[in-house]
């Protein structure tokens, strides 16, 4: 049975944490993602221990935001750990994403365009012209454009930007809660079935799973669900 397109957000406050939840969650899931705080407090040591025995595929969320040279110099020093997926922000601009796409040619270089946290009033207090829906849309043009390979957007709006730049790039979809669930800081929110309805390809969810009794059973109760859905 193949795992589903899930990637389990190891926001643990340990290593030896981090590492559990993996071994866990991974005979359900494509993906662990580990975050920036996890990356900043344990280095590259985190990538291979959530990795395990089971080569699971990792997801580098760094979310890197600099000048092109820099980025570049960072995108080389994390692609040695072989990460599936790493992201920068779209708004560092086509010249920063290039540079990090052709400095780890054998990762996929996923573009952040709107956080999900944010709203249209946020974004109209940092000058960005909206509705999130239309920054999001213009931000992926243009991350792919430059050459990103993947792209991380609200649910929401994963069918318009689906329509927007094809088939072949990854939808990368945070904000992703089962029925019931508390949305917590996520302001752009959909379910998991809805998710990939919309044209997502691989569903972030964080909480809901390893903030269970049982992050093993939470991950394959959401796994079985969207195999229901991919079998109507």
């Amino acid at each position: 049975m193949n795992p589903a397109p899930i990637a389990v957000a190891l926001d643990a406050p340990d290593l030896e944490t981090a590492a559990r939840w993996a071994s866990l969650v991974t005979p359900h899931v494509s993906t662990v993602k580990v975050g920036l705080e996890l990356y900043l407090r344990y280095g590259p040591d985190v990538v291979a221990s959530v990795r395990g025995a089971s080569r699971v595929q990792v997801f580098l969320d760094l979310k890197l935001h600099d000048i092109p040279a820099t980025v570049a110099g960072a995108t080389r020093a994390v692609a040695r750990l072989k990460p599936a997926f790493l992201t920068v922000h779209a708004t560092g601009g086509r010249a920063m994403i290039r540079a990090a796409v052709e400095a780890a040619p054998a990762t996929r270089i996923a573009a952040v365009t709107v956080l999900t946290s944010l709203r249209d009033a946020d974004l109209a207090d940092l000058g960005v012209a909206g509705p999130a829906s239309d920054a999001v849309r213009r931000l992926a043009a243009l991350a792919v454009d430059a050459g990103a390979q993947a792209l991380v957007c609200s649910p929401q709006e994963a069918a318009a930007v689906r329509a927007e730049v094809g088939p072949g790039i990854t939808l990368i979809t945070p904000g992703v809660r089962p029925a019931g669930a508390a949305t917590q800081d996520q302001a752009r929110v959909a379910t998991p079935e809805d998710a990939l309805a919309a044209g997502a390809d691989l569903l972030v969810i964080g909480r809901p799973i390893t903030g269970a009794p049982d992050p093993g059973a939470a991950a394959a109760g959401i796994a079985a669900a969207l195999r229901r859905v991919s079998t109507t």
